[in-house]
């Protein structure tokens, strides 16, 4: 589903983002990104999404070679992806129900089939009852809800995940992370995270980044540096 052969990503002032990272994920594979902070995670993901663009090397998503020269089809590739972000980027003069429609919205889908979609993804994150409700009367725990609903609208292939615990107490990290044991084997995820616990319980594939280097890659592995 996501394959990384020998990519490396330099930055104007000469900082090296990532350093000839090769790897392979899977379809429906569940992977945990770890390191320090500037390690390259965040990278690696707005690499996927195309928001940056590699130095050298290639990525293949879901059998688009998106690093080709006059890759066109962006629309597409982001349409495969849902992300979900560390501080929610939730528009908070949009109630729920629309936080989490406007991404089909702008693509044009038809307004019954948005309707089911968004009932749907509010159920499988136990926010039935919340449609109506504006950000600023949900807790963060509800708020991170909401944007996990939004990245798996319109039936995403591939979640990213870029820190969606960190602003989060460890009771709600947990119920956070039931929503994302029910998305395991249905999705593509990786996750990236700083959360030690729950690397190390979950005992998924761990792929370990330090200085722009992947350094390890754990089948079954724990939070290591």
């Amino acid at each position: 589903m996501i394959t990384f052969d020998k990519v490396t990503k330099k930055f104007p002032l000469g900082n090296l983002g990532l350093d000839e990272a090769s790897f392979d994920i899977e379809e429906n594979e569940f992977v945990f990104l770890v390191g320090p902070s500037g390690a390259g995670k965040t990278t690696i993901l707005k690499l996927i999404t195309k928001e940056l663009a590699t130095t050298t090397g290639s990525i293949i998503v879901d059998d688009l070679d998106i690093t080709a020269n006059h890759f066109s089809e962006l629309i597409s590739l982001r349409r495969k992806i849902g992300v979900v972000f560390q501080d929610f980027k939730i528009l908070t003069d949009k109630n729920v129900y629309e936080n989490i429609a406007l991404s089909l919205k702008v693509i044009n889908f038809p307004a019954t089939q948005i309707r089911q979609e968004v009932k749907k993804a509010l159920s499988f994150v136990n926010l039935s009852q919340k449609e109506k409700v504006f950000p600023s009367q949900l807790s963060a725990g509800e708020l991170q809800r909401v944007t996990i609903a939004r990245a798996l609208i319109g039936e995403r292939k591939i979640i990213l995940a870029d820190e969606p615990t960190g602003n989060l107490d460890p009771k709600t990290s947990w119920e956070i992370m039931k929503i994302f044991k029910k998305i395991e084997g249905k999705k593509t995820v990786l996750f990236a995270t700083h959360n030690t616990d729950i690397v190390n319980s979950l005992q998924k594939r761990v792929l370990i980044l330090k200085e722009g280097r992947l350094t390890k890659d754990l089948r079954k592995g724990s939070y290591e540096l």
